[in-house]
């Protein structure tokens, strides 16, 4: 008989919400890194399933264009701002928002609290190997983390009987945190569609956070992460992916900010 998923004991109460700031559309959450991570331990130590989303402009983009979207973000339990356009464009109004809160970052502060907590984390996604050695290098960082299961399941939609057994492997991993690397928005969409069923505590799309932790994949430097221009290194690395999606997102960002102005001119 497996040992009862911390979904499955009584829901623990957990604080108040952190203040949020809607920018088109998006309710990003008030928080640094740290109130973030601290809010996720709120999350789990709840024991109810739930996912987080970590939203750059693509995801804003998506948010706007893309069926079902919309109640991914609605049903959210927190979205932080990964993104520095929409850090920039809290500062017109109030309340602002304090930094952009990275994935990249965010899955290291993650591996300590889950290290430390002794809480399981599950790798879900990215290309063969890079989840095993995401997960060993957060783990040779933090010897106490327990990697509760480690998977890179085919580029494809997965057949019933597959899908039950990666549900099983899920299940009875008692993992408290699950990542997911599946890209954006197919990612977020998985989870939304599989997150209750699970019962993990917390979900999370990381997008390229394996890659980086890995070391398949570099960070840009700390003063393009300043200026917002991470993106620009990013696309710099891998121009025929990342090219052809940053002329869209800088397409969409130019819209919405002519919108606004035009907006505030009528009002």
């Amino acid at each position: 008989m497996r040992e009862p998923l911390q979904a499955d004991l009584p829901s623990a109460p957990i604080p108040e919400a952190p203040e949020c700031r809607v920018i088109w559309g998006v309710p990003f959450a008030k928080v640094t890194l740290p109130q973030a991570v601290d809010r996720i331990e709120q999350l789990i130590d709840r024991g109810r399933p739930s996912y987080v989303i970590t939203a750059n402009l693509n995801y804003v983009m998506l948010h706007h264009q893309q069926a079902g979207i919309p109640e991914i973000t609605q049903q959210a339990d927190l979205i932080v701002a990964d993104g520095q356009p929409i850090v920039w464009r809290s500062r017109f109004g109030s309340p602002r928002l304090p930094e952009r809160v990275a994935g990249s970052e965010m899955i290291y502060n993650l591996a300590k609290l889950a290290a430390r907590r002794r809480w399981g984390i599950y790798f879900l996604g990215g290309a063969p190997g890079v989840a095993m050695r995401c997960a060993k290098a957060l783990q040779k960082t933090h010897p106490t983390l327990r990697i509760a299961g480690v998977e890179s399941p085919p580029f494809r939609e997965l057949t019933s009987k597959e899908q039950e057994q990666q549900d099983r492997r899920i299940r009875s991993s008692g993992a408290q945190l699950l990542l997911v690397a599946f890209g954006q928005p197919k990612g977020e969409r998985w989870i939304f569609q599989n997150y209750q069923r699970l019962g993990v505590p917390v979900s999370i799309q990381l997008g390229a956070s394996f890659d980086f932790v890995a070391g398949g994949a570099q960070r840009a430097s700390k003063l393009w992460q300043r200026l917002g221009a991470e993106w620009v290194h990013r696309m710099l690395t891998d121009p025929r992916r990342l090219a052809p999606r940053y002329a869209r997102n800088a397409t969409f960002l130019a819209r919405m900010l002519v919108s606004e102005c035009r907006s505030e001119r009528g009002a």
